[in-house]
């Protein structure tokens, strides 16, 4: 079966009663994890901004805490993963400030991160990677709020 395109779909969706959009969702939100997570986003978390940016950071100081840190090898892997996860976060926000202040903050808990990155080529290149796609971000934003972050990026 291949997939329609998305104005397909909203022209579709726009002759479907109330009953039949929430069934839909409910539908949906049954085959994929991100599907649920996205509607989460989108029902609960998304009038309040700060609060899912907090819940993000939170994520990511747990994930960070229960790193294996036997080698670099299981560093790096749980790094991509958490780093893979904040970004499908950041998908569901669509905010470049979020998105900004995400990254921003990522990179702050690894360049702190015990053992060290810099003795690892990968990770540091990780952490340059997304330093240099923050200030991208930032570069795009209000000017006030570009002050803001270049402050932050400087710390780092």
């Amino acid at each position: 079966m291949k997939a329609v395109s998305a104005v397909t779909i909203k022209k579709e969706l726009q002759h479907q009663s109330k009953e039949e959009l929430i069934t839909l969702c409910l539908r949906l939100s049954r085959f994929k994890k991100e599907n649920k997570e996205l509607l989460t986003y989108l029902l609960f978390e998304s009038e309040h901004e700060s609060g899912y940016i907090e819940s993000v950071k939170e994520y990511m100081d747990n994930e960070f805490e229960i790193i294996n840190r036997d080698s670099y090898f299981y560093i790096r892997k749980s790094v991509r993963k958490i780093l893979r996860n904040v970004k499908k976060f950041v998908r569901y926000s669509q905010s470049k400030e979020t998105e900004a202040e995400l990254l921003i903050y990522f990179c702050a808990i690894l360049k702190d991160f015990s053992p060290t990155i810099k003795r690892s080529t990968q990770l540091q290149n990780m952490y340059n990677r997304q330093i240099l796609l923050a200030k991208k971000i930032v570069s795009g934003l209000h000017e006030d709020l570009q002050y803001d972050y270049n402050l932050m990026l400087e710390d780092l």
